[in-house]
């Protein structure tokens, strides 16, 4: 391998900060979790990790080719991979609160449907593409990387997202658990009760 380990954590650190941000993937992931279950969900999770293996490999090769032609194109490259950190990172706090849009046909119930509606969410977006062209250069020279180096790019590339995407699902479908039984629902209620109770004998004590 011609990366380092020290340059793939640095990446897997990015793609956890680009997973945390919310988008197309958490809302149709959430709303299946809710009317579904984990069962649901975790088909959708699945079909995403196609579309992260899909755009960096072919980022990976299409950089590769422009490198080939154009001299000084990893450098601009570097320049532009933390141009594009510094406005995603701004146009984030400007848009902080702003809504997330969905697709009514990524909630279509069934384990097929969820793979496919995980397929179309991400490979659908053409953009990410230009993401990837964009970023990858930022942490790897790519003029330099081997067959070996691919695979631990990609492996990280859909492994992260994986993860993430089945906790959610797992968190939400326990969620969903918990407020339709009406036994743990009651369970919540006293425990939250007695911490209430707690604060107050404890305020007057402060």
């Amino acid at each position: 391998m011609t990366v380092s380990a020290t340059d793939l954590l640095l990446y897997a650190g990015a793609i956890l900060i680009l997973f945390l941000t919310p988008g197309p993937v958490w809302v149709a992931l959430t709303a299946r979790a809710l009317s579904g279950g984990f069962s649901s969900a975790w088909p959708l999770a699945v079909g995403v990790v196609l579309g992260d293996i899909l755009w960096p490999m072919l980022a990976i090769m299409g950089v590769a080719w422009i490198v080939s032609v154009f001299d000084g194109f990893m450098t601009v490259m570097r320049y532009v991979a933390a141009g594009m950190f510094l406005f995603m990172g701004v146009m984030l706090f400007r848009h902080a609160g702003a809504t997330i849009g969905t697709d009514s046909r990524l909630t279509r119930p069934g384990r097929l449907a969820g793979f496919l509606a995980g397929v179309a969410v991400i490979v659908g977006n053409p953009k990410a593409v230009l993401f990837y062209m964009g970023v990858l250069p930022g942490f790897f020279d790519l003029t330099r990387i081997t067959a070996l180096d691919i695979a631990a790019i990609l492996a990280i590339s859909c492994t992260i997202p994986l993860m993430g995407n089945l906790l959610m699902a797992l968190c939400v479908d326990r969620a969903r658990q918990l407020l339709t039984s009406p036994a743990a629902l009651k369970r919540v209620n006293i425990v939250a009760g007695v911490l209430l109770c707690l604060v107050g004998v404890a305020i007057p004590l402060i």
